[in-house]
């Protein structure tokens, strides 16, 4: 998905994003990808592998569930200012459908963002290489905005 210029983080916070990201060693050991970081919003993509499957050949809820809860809390942190950290309070997930699909795409949007709290929506999509789109899992999500610990 190709974003404008408007729709895209400045260069700045897409590199704290990114260096965030590539810091957690969950998503590393899922496969998956930031895909977009937009101010408010963030898509994370994952491939659907045997590796994060469950028992009947879906991606497994928790590897659904893990990047609808990283793809909110990086939406959250983009608006968040230099020197801040993010944390999950909670999050609530339905799961709509069986996962499935060559791959996941969570997105998490802003809906409100406070001073020390932020909330998301998360959705996750089944997506086929065909182009066939799937809703497969959505939620709500709230987080807090903390001051970096200092070195």
């Amino acid at each position: 998905m190709e974003e404008t210029a408007q729709e895209q983080a400045s260069p700045e916070v897409r590199e704290r994003v990114q260096d965030s990201f590539d810091r957690q060693g969950l998503m590393r050991l899922l496969g998956a990808r930031l895909t977009v970081i937009a101010p408010g919003r963030v898509h994370i993509e994952l491939p659907a592998r045997p590796e994060v499957g469950q028992q009947h050949g879906y991606v497994h809820a928790g590897a659904t569930s893990s990047i609808a809860d990283s793809a909110g809390g990086y939406a959250a942190f983009t608006l968040f200012p230099e020197g801040s950290e993010v944390l999950t309070v909670e999050y609530k997930i339905n799961l709509l459908a069986p996962a499935v699909g060559d791959r996941l795409e969570a997105v998490g949007t802003v809906l409100r963002s406070g001073r020390t709290l932020t909330v998301c929506r998360l959705e996750v999509f089944g997506v086929h290489d065909d182009g066939r789109r799937a809703l497969v899992a959505n939620g709500q999500q709230t987080l807090i905005r903390l001051d970096a610990p200092r070195p």
